[in-house]
């Protein structure tokens, strides 16, 4: 049976890999190099495995190092932010609500997503946008109350993650007043000769509108892709070519981006969800944001 899991030795072999060097580490951390190695060298009977190898004048991760850096991140950096938490709950009555925001997701639509939990006097709402796995690995380490995303949650053995409707949008088709001019007549086989923008394949509706497209026969005049749905919005209304949209929010992409309507995207609709750790949510502005869906 090995040496008992210590976390004080965790630690010491994190700050030695995050400075690239025991003596650097043992700088930092005003104590005797000797004893620096020595807690590392515990972790590492502890764990049956070497987690550091020399490079250089330094030392480098094995593979086994990486891996363990990679927990020992997640661990500490929760630690760190630990005290801002317990000082900000007990300095006011704010309700946070942490959002993961999926980087597919159309920004006006997440606006009109979480109006419901708007309202909340004493919130404080914190968003992080990005790709759907990275959000789901903060959603399981409860950095995160929700995530707001355009499908379902994949399944994963190791969590149990549960999708909740928000709505859905039907798509249609928008751009600058001279594009829609442009494009009007025929449409929508005059989709084939006007400049298109699109998002890129990483968001789900991009596979209905490939189809949509395919369907009809029309081969597309695709000058730009874009991950961020705004960025696609903008270069949009600068005129570089037609775009999609959730006709969810009609109204604000014609204030925010002063753009017309060419044309409804016949059949192609866009799902939003909310993702949880809950089958049965607990959270009250969670339950704010599904109410409108149940």
């Amino acid at each position: 049976m090995g040496t008992p899991f210590n976390y004080k030795h965790l630690y010491y072999f994190w700050v030695v890999a995050k400075e690239g060097g025991i003596s650097k580490a043992a700088d930092k951390l005003d104590m005797a190099v000797q004893t620096v190695s020595a807690q590392v060298r515990e972790l590492e009977r502890s764990l049956g495995y070497a987690l550091l190898k020399p490079a250089g004048r330094g030392l480098a991760l094995t593979e086994a190092g990486v891996v363990t850096m990679r927990q020992a991140d997640q661990i500490f950096q929760l630690g760190e932010e630990l005290p801002a938490l317990v000082r900000d709950s007990a300095s006011a009555p704010a309700v946070r609500l942490a959002v993961g925001i999926c980087d597919g997701l159309p920004k006006l639509v997440v606006h009109r997503l979480m109006q419901p939990a708007m309202d909340e006097p004493n919130l404080r709402l914190v968003c992080h946008e990005g790709n759907l796995d990275d959000l789901l690995g903060d959603l399981a380490l409860h950095r995160l109350d929700v995530v707001l995303s355009d499908r379902t949650a994949p399944v994963n053995p190791n969590i149990k993650l549960y999708s909740h409707t928000l709505g859905s949008s039907a798509v249609g088709w928008y751009g600058t007043a001279a594009l829609v001019k442009a494009a009007s007549k025929g449409f929508p086989q005059s989709l084939a000769h006007v400049p298109l923008l699109m998002p890129t394949a990483h968001t789900e509706v991009r596979a209905r509108l490939d189809q949509w497209f395919e369907q009809r026969a029309i081969r597309p005049r695709i000058v730009g892709e874009f991950e961020d749905s705004a960025l696609l919005k903008t270069f949009g209304a600068n005129g570089m070519g037609i775009f999609p949209s959730a006709e969810w929010v009609h109204e604000d992409l014609l204030t925010h981006y002063a753009v017309k309507r060419l044309g409804h995207c016949d059949g192609v609709t866009e799902h939003f969800f909310a993702i949880g750790t809950e089958k049965k949510v607990q959270h009250p502005l969670v339950l704010r944001l599904l109410q409108p869906a149940l």
